[in-house]
């Protein structure tokens, strides 16, 4: 049985306030005004769809100026949170790492230069960077050739101790291996383009003439391509590399160009190959094996590359779901708290930010929500939602998250088909969340008074059709939210049902985002 609780703020309304104000303050608790006893009745008649018969459904609402509770049903219930665990981890990181946080990634020579040869092993060293692109590390290759090294006698030493070598989630689907949005994560890793999909690689297919033409983003010989696909009148491809290995298999028929990001087995592996072609291509040869290990202390820097402050990197991260972001940004909380680049250690942290800030239930297996036993209640993230407010980081992590209906896709990102053309449109910063029979989308709404809210709306257990709709229904709802009048939202959440997606953009590469 649902429960439905408001209550109403002592005083005069608060009217326009602004997001980055300071944290809530409790409220006195009486009767609900008539605004705020007919959003509650609409809401519950948005929840008493038939796709939620036998699914959990659990809403919270709050004003963020005042802590006060405008409408609540199953607000400490533990349910899947899906991508929502981002908020957490990203607020976790901006708190504890700082907006200025970068990524370094060195070249370091461990051996004696003579003449142009270096007489020992050229070391490259990761920190999880999950910006770099080919074009860095071919930068960082043509900064050892002006150092003036033509040759190195020893080894190439790909250093990615910063963190452990443990690269996939123990929770994670095993049949999510070859995603490109459960890459493996190192701290040496690379992405194709300026999405920055660490770990992985964009395979394309074109007809050309007869024959299906098939290419990389970026050039690498890393993937082996078995091409099995022919031209046809239609595209009906698949492009899937096999478990465990470096094998793509490539099947059907193209007709028009297709592409597919593609995970790699080993990051580390993967960046050995992109720097010594790199290095090659400039001039450099290396004599020995590429191996993996720490670089020797007093090894000395040829070069060095950092990546952009974490204060941006929270768009890409944010705005398009990006599940590495999020797994590499716990790993690299770990290192720097405890010391340790592991998945307990960057959890803990999380967790612990979490606790100083008034959230009881949560449970935390990963850093992007992958996992399905991740646990969190809506009152848990509503409560997130409310203390970070005082952050001094705020602001940029408050338009780091996708805005409702902006088709920019750095703006919209996962919302930027959801809410257009309604009084949520541009007002609406929330993270969306997306897993098989989940879906959630919590975040910040401003209301027709101006009031700022906060809302977390998690829906779990539904067997078919997407209920995102009901989500942006509600949504759409509290943009409408007066207190001193009552609202008649009908035409306006009829036309939330337009557009919903059934899954968020960061599963749905390449088009559709």
């Amino acid at each position: 049985m649902r429960r439905t609780s408001a209550s109403l703020v002592a005083g005069a309304l608060v009217a326009a306030l602004a997001w980055a104000s300071s944290p809530s303050t409790s409220a006195i608790a009486l009767e609900p005004s008539p605004g705020v006893a007919d959003l509650a009745q609409d809401i519950n008649q948005i929840l008493a769809d038939s796709r939620l018969t036998i699914a959990r459904a659990g809403v919270v609402v709050k004003s963020a100026t005042t802590g006060e509770e405008l409408y609540s049903t199953d607000a400490g219930k533990q349910m899947i949170p899906a991508s929502n665990t981002k908020l957490f981890t990203s607020a976790a990181a901006a708190e504890t790492l700082g907006l200025d946080y970068r990524f370094p990634t060195t070249v370091l020579s461990a051996g004696h230069k003579i003449g142009s040869a270096l007489t020992g092993d050229l070391v490259l060293r990761g920190t999880g960077d999950p910006t770099m692109l080919a074009e860095d590390y071919d930068a960082l290759a043509a900064k050892v050739a002006a150092a003036g090294i033509k040759v190195v006698t020893g080894k190439l030493v790909a250093d990615d101790t910063w963190f452990d070598s443990t690269r996939l989630g123990s929770d994670w689907a095993w049949d999510d291996e070859t995603a490109y949005y459960a890459a493996p994560i190192s701290a040496l890793t690379a992405s194709p383009d300026r999405d920055y999909d660490a770990g992985s690689v964009i395979v394309s297919v074109a007809a050309d003439g007869d024959k299906v033409k098939v290419s990389t983003t970026p050039e690498t010989d890393y993937l082996k391509i078995v091409n099995k696909a022919t031209v046809g009148s239609s595209t009906d491809v698949l492009i899937e590399r096999e478990h465990a290995g470096r094998t793509v298999v490539i099947t059907g028929t193209v007709a028009d160009p297709y592409q597919e990001w593609v995970a790699v087995d080993d990051p580390t592996s993967y960046v050995s190959s992109l720097f010594r072609k790199a290095l090659t291509k400039h001039g450099v040869r290396v004599l020995g094996p590429t191996v993996t290990g720490a670089a020797p202390s007093g090894a000395a820097e040829l070069g060095k590359h950092e990546s952009m402050p974490l204060g941006e990197l929270l768009v890409p991260f944010l705005k398009l779901s990006n599940n590495m972001h999020a797994e590499i940004l716990t790993k690299a909380m770990g290192r720097k708290v405890s010391g340790k680049g592991t998945w307990a250690a960057g959890l803990k942290v999380s967790t612990d930010f979490a606790k100083a800030n008034g959230v009881q239930v949560i449970n935390m297996r990963d850093g992007s929500g992958l996992s399905r036993r991740d646990g969190f209640s809506p009152g848990s993230i509503a409560q997130l939602l409310t203390a970070v407010r005082g952050k001094p980081w705020f602001k940029t992590w408050y338009e780091a998250l996708p805005i409702a209906g902006n088709a920019e896709r750095f703006v919209g990102g996962t919302l930027r088909s959801r809410m257009r053309n309604t009084p949520a449109a541009g007002n609406v910063h929330a993270k969306t969340g997306s897993l098989t029979g989940v879906t959630s989308l919590s975040g910040y709404v401003t209301s027709a008074e101006g009031e700022p809210l906060v809302f977390s709306i998690m829906l779990n257990q539904f067997l078919s059709g997407s209920p995102k709709d009901i989500e942006d229904k509600i949504a759409i709802r509290l943009a409408q939210f007066s207190r001193t009048a009552t609202v008649d939202a009908t035409a306006q959440l009829r036309q939330a049902a337009v557009d919903a997606p059934d899954l968020e953009c960061s599963w749905l590469k390449p088009a559709e985002c």
